[in-house]
């Protein structure tokens, strides 16, 4: 630190600080900056938290903001720290360590024991299964707030860019979540970067530019105190580029009587190079034995005094020799090690020549315990190898496993594809690559698992192994895109492992089915039937069948022998998932989803509402946000069929927070449902056009088919009946999965009333046989609707009386209200106003409670016509409430505590009662107990 006297400039590194006796003034040309971490400070102190990515160049002054942000807060914030460093990317949650570690002795009393769990899986204090890293961000937010009931938390993140990627994607998940809490993040990353841009994306960012020439001036005036030439000003002006550390570094490299005589200076490449030469420069003009000992510290970023004792000591270096760096201002060593800016450590590290760091290296490993941190030892030790070494790879793989049962699959993955470098054995090096490629791909990283698929495939693997190999690509494929070159290259996977692997070869059969159903239409020759037709020679399925193998039989029989030859295995299939309600069986939860469409194709309501509860349970018990909003959105689903529609939209929301907090895309298929069942025709559209472009872009025919049959409820709620006519053809003459059936009934009633009887009649009787096959009240209550609407006499209204009976023993509320609806339209036409009358009021009154407008106006506009007028919706205070917080009320209202409905929405109890608060204010209550008497829809 160079002082240069009371409240004047201060440059330290990359800061420009006015310092006073108590606080820190703005710094130098940073107004605005100062006042948005002041109005981030200021939001979080009065309970609205909120988050900070300063983001720029080395050296532009994201530190000196960050300590803008402490000096502002000391006294009025608990202050937490830390910094991340690139040789620490690979150890998983080393950076969320930082963080928490202070906190930690608190957590067992504040936290409940599944994020108390996954805390300690995750810091590798426990063993356990490794936790869902969503679920360590929970509990990592419930830690932060419980903390900040005390008094108010800035967490100040240095260098974000070089967080391990498990820690990154758990403190931006906080960051998005923070909401009423009185916490406070900034995250500091330097430009450029590669891996950071998705991380950190969405939240507020601050983008810190180089300062203005009269700025720089003053700034490089305050700073150094020998004279300066005019001259050789405006050159370090003009070179630092506005860079505030460059200004402070870049006359350092000259003489005074260089800065006083105008000597010029080199050219810069660019301001941050500048200065890191300028560090480099001075660390190399330093005793050998003192870039030695800097090139410890640089290596080892845990900053642990201790251990950079010990390795100096393992290559003979003495204490004293840290003098002559700590006197250059490079770094300062007490019970931490600290280096004046980030860039010094850069500038040791890269200035090393390859001997002299796997030497330091070699040491760093020899000096870390083996019992407290193997990981580190292992990865000090592979870096101080030259060529390859098993040893050192065996080590590699034992920390790739550690790293893997705390969840941390980047990193076990890391760990893995430097094990494969080191491996001298070619077989046991493609092995290691191999296993990489399926942890980089279960992390979520496909374009870094098709990088590692193409150091595997060099080989040499077996022919399980390539096998293996080629399932990962398929499977990443899928992952990238679910389009139409996939189902090929599933099945290609599965074939070759027929005879090498019957279990994984079934498995990648029934990928391949599912694959072939996501591409549906836009498939590139390899639809359904052709798969279905090649998995009739997979392999037998084992005594007893798994829920998979019962899958692959029915669907495989579904595409080649037809519909009602398939429903034995598939009901089996359905009541084995439905029966199992033990959660851990993983194979049975990964075909969840699957067996959720095949419910509907067999018009089983009860299977995909169990299912798809179930499924929803499980995300939320496990902390399993990744796979949590696809959840929300197949149980939504299922609920605009039962007639909740509210209730969907609540899920709706909390899927849309859920993916907005963990930066995932929204998924829009069951929006578009929702939509089209409440009659908004302009939304509907507008959605409509977004998924189509998108789906067929990518070959998913499987959401071009979703979005039809959301057209087709539209329209015929509409009563627009070409139209509904026109978006459920291609369903039922495609043939897919699910569509086929559930799009049937809307065809028949589309087509009767377009004036196509003979469609019609085509469609009843291929959903006739479907229903009896499947047998379901759901399946024959729409058959007997369907077939009402093409008959006419006594037998149509045997028919309606019979779906509105069978239709009243299902959960489909929407089915029954719109057979009600149907009934009462018919009995109108024959003249039979009163009878008519009582069906249509039912109709509308079931349809408007619902949400389900268009229908519902359908019924009024047949009330009107029988003489009576509908009565009116009145307004309700729970219409102000919004989607969230109504889910919130409904929870609440069970008597559920704020933190049990926090944990079950991911939020602190701080921001329920926030929620809670509103909620009260909207409905004109004071208490929980009153809430629990107000009727939610």
């Amino acid at each position: 630190m160079v002082r240069i006297g009371e409240n004047q400039p201060v440059g330290v590194g990359g800061l420009n600080l006015m310092r006073t006796e108590h606080t820190m003034a703005p710094i130098v040309g940073r107004r605005a900056e100062c006042d948005a971490v002041d109005h981030l400070l200021a939001g979080a102190e009065a309970g609205r938290s909120g988050a900070l990515v300063v983001r720029g160049e080395a050296g532009i002054g994201k530190t000196a903001l960050l300590e803008y942000a402490r000096h502002t807060a000391a006294g009025r914030f608990r202050v937490e720290s830390s910094v991340g460093a690139e040789s620490e990317t690979q150890f998983a949650f080393a950076g969320l360590h930082q963080v928490c570690a202070p906190l930690l002795a608190q957590a067992g009393a504040l936290l409940p024991d599944p994020q108390q769990s996954a805390l300690g899986v995750a810091f590798g204090r426990q063993e356990g299964a490794a936790p869902d890293r969503f679920l360590v961000g929970l509990a990592t937010l419930h830690l932060l707030a419980e903390v900040a009931e005390e008094e108010p938390v800035l967490y100040l993140v240095d260098d974000a860019q070089w967080l391990d990627q498990a820690s990154a994607q758990v403190l931006t998940f906080v960051a998005r979540r923070v909401a009423a809490e009185r916490v406070a993040l900034v995250f500091a990353v330097r430009d450029p970067t590669d891996g950071d841009v998705r991380t950190f994306a969405g939240l507020p960012t601050l983008h810190l530019k180089g300062l203005s020439d009269s700025n720089a001036r003053a700034l490089l005036v305050g700073a150094v105190r020998t004279p300066l030439d005019d001259g050789v000003r405006e050159r370090v002006v003009a070179e630092a580029r506005g860079n505030p550390l460059a200004l402070l570094e870049l006359p350092r490299s000259a003489l005074p009587a260089q800065l006083a005589s105008g000597f010029a200076l080199p050219d810069a490449v660019s301001a941050p190079r500048r200065v890191e030469d300028s560090f480099r420069h001075r660390s190399g003009s330093l005793p050998a034995d003192t870039q030695l000992l800097l090139l410890v510290a640089a290596a080892e970023p845990t900053g642990e005094a201790a251990l950079l004792w010990r390795a100096a000591a393992h290559l003979g270096l003495a204490r004293e020799v840290a003098a002559p760096a700590e006197a250059a201002g490079l770094l300062e060593i007490d019970t931490r090690v600290r280096f004046r800016h980030p860039l010094v450590r850069s500038a040791v590290y890269r200035a090393a020549t390859p001997p002299d760091r796997r030497s330091v290296h070699g040491a760093l490993a020899s000096a870390t315990d083996p019992e407290l941190d193997p990981d580190r030892r292992a990865w000090h030790r592979a870096q101080s190898v030259l060529g390859t070494d098993e040893a050192a790879a065996v080590d590699l793989e034992r920390s790739a496993g550690r790293a893997r049962a705390r969840g941390g699959l980047a990193a076990a993955a890391t760990f893995l594809q430097h094990a494969a470098e080191l491996t001298p054995e070619p077989a046991a090096r493609a092995r290691r690559a191999l296993e990489a490629v399926h942890l980089t791909h279960d992390a979520g990283a496909p374009e870094a698992a098709l990088e590692l698929l193409a150091v595997a495939s060099t080989g040499p693997l077996d022919a399980l192994q390539h096998a293996r190999l080629e399932l990962l690509r398929a499977q990443i494929a899928f992952h990238r895109t679910r389009g139409r070159e996939v189902p090929g290259m599933l099945l290609t996977a599965a074939q070759a492992l027929a005879p090498l692997d019957p279990h994984l070869s079934r498995q990648a059969y029934v990928h391949a089915l599912e694959s072939s159903f996501h591409a549906g239409r836009l498939a590139h020759g390899h639809g359904m039937l052709t798969v279905a037709e090649a998995a009739r020679d997979a392999p037998g399925a084992p005594t007893p069948p798994r829920p998979v193998d019962l899958l692959l039989d029915g669907l495989a029989t579904r595409f080649t022998q037809g519909y009602e030859a398939s429903v034995p295995s598939l009901q089996r299939a359905l009541g084995s998932l439905r029966d199992d309600d033990s959660g851990t069986d993983d194979d049975n939860g990964r075909w969840l989803w699957l067996a959720c469409h095949v419910g509907a194709m067999l018009w089983d309501d009860e299977s995909i509402y169990v299912l798809a509860t179930r499924a929803v349970r499980l995300a939320r018990e496990a902390g399993a946000l990744a796979t949590l909003p696809a959840a929300l959105n197949a149980l939504a689903l299922v609920l605009v069929l039962t007639g909740e529609l509210s209730r969907a939209a609540e899920l709706f929301a909390e899927e849309e927070a859920i993916t907005r907090a963990t930066g995932a895309p929204p998924l829009p298929n069951s929006r578009l449902a929702l939509a089209a069942w409440r009659g908004q025709k302009q939304d509907t559209s507008e959605l409509y056009a977004r998924m189509v472009a998108g789906a067929t872009a990518r070959g998913e025919g499987l959401t071009v088919s979703s979005a039809e049959m959301s057209l087709a409820y539209l329209h015929n709620g509409l009563g627009s009946y070409h139209s509904a006519l026109e978006a459920a053809a291609p369903l039922v003459e495609l043939d897919e999965l699910a569509h086929s059936s559930v799009a049937l009934p809307e065809l028949v009633e589309a087509a009767s009333r377009a004036g196509q009887p003979d469609r019609a009649a085509v469609a009843l009787e291929r959903l006739s046989v479907r229903a009896r096959a499947s047998g379901t009240e759901w399946a024959l209550g729409l058959a007997a609707r369907s077939r009402a609407l093409t008959s006419t006499g006594p037998a149509a209204e045997e028919h309606y009386r019979e779906a509105i009976e069978r239709l009243g023993r299902c959960r489909m509320a929407t089915h029954l209200a719109r057979a009600h609806l149907l009934y009462g339209e018919w009995l109108r036409r024959e003249g039979r106003r009163q009878d008519a009358r009582h069906q249509l009021r039912t109709a509308h009154q079931l349809l408007s409670d619902m949400g389900a407008e268009a229908f519902a106006d359908r019924a009024a506009r047949e009330l009107r016509a029988t003489g009576e007028h509908p009565r009116r919706r009145t307004a309700q205070p729970t219409d102000a409430l919004t989607a969230h917080e109504l889910h919130i009320a409904r929870l609440v209202a069970t008597g559920a505590t704020s933190r049990e409905v926090g944990a079950q929405l991911f939020l602190s109890p701080r921001t329920i009662e926030a929620h809670l608060r509103n909620i009260f204010r909207k409905l004109g209550i004071t208490s929980r107990r009153q809430l629990a008497t107000v009727r939610l829809p």
